[in-house]
């Protein structure tokens, strides 16, 4: 089989997989190498002003030793099979680097043999790029969980971000549709990374060129719909994810029934607009201050798709609102749906030498269309009438939470 066909197969095999951002490296080029992911090079999968920064994305092979129900490239699942070297996958790098197809590499793999002998092909890929290529752009490097310490110590000092698939939500379904698979083993893994990585933050104060270690931190992806869990049960784990492992990002991927099984075969394709929902959760968690369970509980388990998950916790928190613009605290801001870091900031700064008004509001270029029902600006109240938090949660709603539904790359 020629590279060309391997190309096909294993870009192909690859698109299922979503955790490829790119920001947060900061490598340095030298004068002898290739490529650069330090500011204005590797930054984002997408750019502030919505320009597409690409990477090759593949997989190494998609043969793997692991039978889970949810994977096309399971073990019992009928598929063409295809495995690259690390010499194939390097040359490709720095080719499409030179032609300017790319700008970085994610890697990803199937399970060949056992955890420990698919690290140390990746880890001669990446190491071929850097010392023998010189590359020094962006890699991003599935780690396969079970392998040795000694296989993530490696890779970590290659590679510019590591990510440990935790796969699904509960633990309970991790035994059912991926039995082959450690919750022990993944947070294992993602436990020595985060020590590593604080370890190394520590030593660089003290030996200016200590080396780094996934100088863009480490993510990890959650399958969602494959089992029954709630939006609760995810944003919860998501939530102990961040503040155990100090993950950059945990990403959602709506789960999509490709292949047949036993477990599987009755539930239909996850909504799209739910995975879009745990995002803006995700990012509330982040940014914004808010908990898990703040946003969701045992009586409400799942998100509201006709309204998003900020205003939703405004209407059922509608006591704490209206707030006066002039007066509510950096943080209380940013609670306000409609208002971003940025609008707060500027609300901030503005207030310092006189009391606003709904027109200063606009000269700043911040949008009130939503704020407008949950504040005062200098006394002044320009939201919708309504008797009650239930008229504003129907009047603030999509009407038709299909009709708003995102597009599909592979639908």
């Amino acid at each position: 089989m020629d590279t060309l066909e391997k190309l096909k197969i294993l870009t192909d095999a690859a698109k299922y997989d979503v955790s490829c951002s790119s920001s947060g490296s900061n490598r340095k080029n030298s004068s002898k190498g290739l490529g650069n992911g330090h500011f204005a090079g590797i930054c984002h999968s997408w750019s502030e002003d919505g320009r597409c920064i690409s990477l090759l994305k593949i997989l190494f092979t998609n043969k793997c030793i692991y039978d889970c129900e949810y994977c096309i490239n399971r073990l019992s699942n009928v598929t063409k099979r295809a495995e690259f070297t690390p010499r194939e996958v390097a040359d490709l790098t720095i080719n499409f680097y030179k032609r300017n197809y790319i700008e970085g590499l994610f890697l990803s793999s199937g399970v060949i043999k056992n955890p420990n002998y698919t690290m140390e092909l990746l880890i001669k890929t990446a190491d071929i790029l850097r010392n023998e290529y010189h590359y020094n752009g962006y890699i991003h490097m599935k780690s396969i969980p079970g392998a040795d310490s000694d296989l993530l110590k490696k890779m970590g000092l290659l590679v510019d971000r590591m990510s440990v698939n935790v796969e699904l939500p509960l633990e309970k379904s991790l035994k059912i549709l991926a039995p082959q698979k450690s919750i022990k083993a993944i947070e294992s893994s993602m436990d020595f990374a985060n020590k590593k990585i604080v370890q190394r933050k520590n030593e660089i104060k003290l030996y200016k060129h200590t080396p780094k270690f996934l100088p863009a931190g480490q993510t990890t992806q959650m399958i969602i719909g494959a089992d029954e869990e709630s939006d609760f049960d995810i944003v919860s784990r998501a939530e102990n994810l961040y503040d155990d492992y100090s993950l950059k990002r945990v990403f959602y991927s709506a789960f999509v029934p490709v292949v047949k099984s036993e477990f599987t075969k009755d539930i239909k394709k996850a909504p799209l607009l739910r995975e879009h929902r745990l995002y803006q959760a995700d990012w509330l968690l982040r940014f914004y201050g808010f908990k898990s369970s703040d946003l969701l509980n045992e009586k409400n388990k799942n998100f509201n798709l006709r309204i998003d998950p900020k205003t939703d916790w405004a209407i059922n928190n509608i006591s704490k609102f209206p707030m006066e613009i002039n007066k509510a605290s950096f943080y209380d801001l940013i609670k306000i749906p409609g208002i971003g870091i940025i609008s707060a900031r500027k609300i901030v700064n503005a207030r310092k030498y006189r009391k606003l008004e709904y027109w200063h509001l606009k000269a700043l270029n911040i949008s009130v269309k939503k704020a407008r029902n949950f504040i005062t600006v200098n006394g002044k109240y320009q939201g919708l009438k309504v008797k009650d938090k239930k008229e504003l949660k129907e009047r603030m709603s999509l009407s038709d939470p299909k009709s708003f539904e995102q597009l599909s790359f592979f639908g």
